[in-house]
């Protein structure tokens, strides 16, 4: 343990560089020390933890900074929330960034994160020119969740908390885990369409 506590302040020393003068180092050893705890014990993640928990620490500082300063980003912030994170709210992310360009910041989560995407999903949507293999299934946490300009639930139930002045939708959507490609093929092509009207919406003079 004394091994991971010591690398995870190195890790912290190395977002610190990043946000000097944005975040104490207090507060970004927080962050790092937790998110490592949370893809530790609250999803089945436990290969690569501590570049996974870099990543989904860095994340989340954003996610802190845009929550404190709304506009200080300029963009909308979309986030997709599905149980499991490796299926119905990846894809729905891959297609979000790809079609929203850099006039979007995309996040997804789970509230009981598997320990990988679905290789089945990732096969679908590199099918459609989507790349999704660098991303890992994600906890939902409170502050990614205050970021974000508009919130696209997918069968979870309530576990999202709920903020006013948010955009909240929930998709009815069929759960991919444990089906062939040609039903995932069919759950892809309708986040697709789902996910072309909310850019629209979101982003009409872009």
């Amino acid at each position: 343990m004394d091994d991971i506590r010591g690398q995870l302040l190195k890790v912290s020393e190395k977002l610190q560089y990043l946000y000097k003068g944005k975040l104490s180092l207090e507060t970004v050893e927080r962050y790092v020390f937790e998110s490592y705890e949370l893809l530790d014990a609250k999803s089945e993640v436990k290969v690569y933890l501590l570049p996974l928990a870099e990543r989904f620490s860095r994340d989340r500082l954003n996610a802190l900074m845009k929550s404190e300063n709304p506009s200080s980003s300029g963009m909308v912030d979309v986030l997709f929330v599905c149980v499991h994170n490796s299926g119905r709210s990846q894809m729905a992310a891959g297609f979000m960034s790809k079609l929203g360009g850099d006039r979007v910041v995309v996040r997804s989560a789970g509230s009981a994160p598997k320990e990988s995407i679905s290789l089945v999903v990732i096969e679908a949507m590199a099918e459609v020119g989507i790349d999704i293999t660098q991303e890992f299934p994600k906890p939902l946490t409170d502050e990614v969740v205050r970021a974000s300009d508009a919130v696209i639930t997918m069968g979870c139930g309530d576990s999202c908390p709920v903020y006013p002045g948010k955009r909240y939708e929930d998709w009815v959507l069929d759960d991919p885990a444990g089906q062939g490609i040609d039903p995932v093929r069919a759950i892809r092509d309708e986040i697709k369409v789902r996910v072309e009207n909310l850019i629209a919406e979101l982003l009409p003079n872009n």
